[in-house]
């Protein structure tokens, strides 16, 4: 689904659910060669961008996610959900129990 620019301002993620941004792969070798389609590797981290409040416990309250809007994080080769939110960025909605790991940069 695209939306419009202007149609979002701002978009927050339900529950336990993690917005990322992917990084964008590498098109260009040390050397200055193209790199084509095929032959780039898939890219496993992203930027977080938005986070959603957090799962609900048994008793119905929230559980806070561990992740915050910033983090550097790794991400799995399959799942999530692609969002087109703008052109040429690929974001995706993760739970927060599918992402990996937390990078430190």
């Amino acid at each position: 689904m695209a939306f419009a620019k202007h149609a979002i301002k701002k978009l927050t993620p339900m529950f336990d659910r993690v917005l990322i941004l992917r990084a964008e792969a590498v098109t260009k070798s040390k050397g200055g060669i193209l790199i084509p389609e095929k032959s780039q590797g898939k890219v496993l981290h992203g930027s977080v961008v938005a986070v959603g409040p957090g799962a609900r416990n048994t008793k119905g309250e929230f559980i806070p996610t561990q992740i915050k809007v910033g983090d550097q994080v790794l991400l799995p080769e399959y799942g999530g959900t692609k969002v087109e939110l703008e052109e040429n960025k690929e974001y995706h909605l993760f739970r927060e129990s599918d992402i990996l790991a937390k990078l430190e940069v």
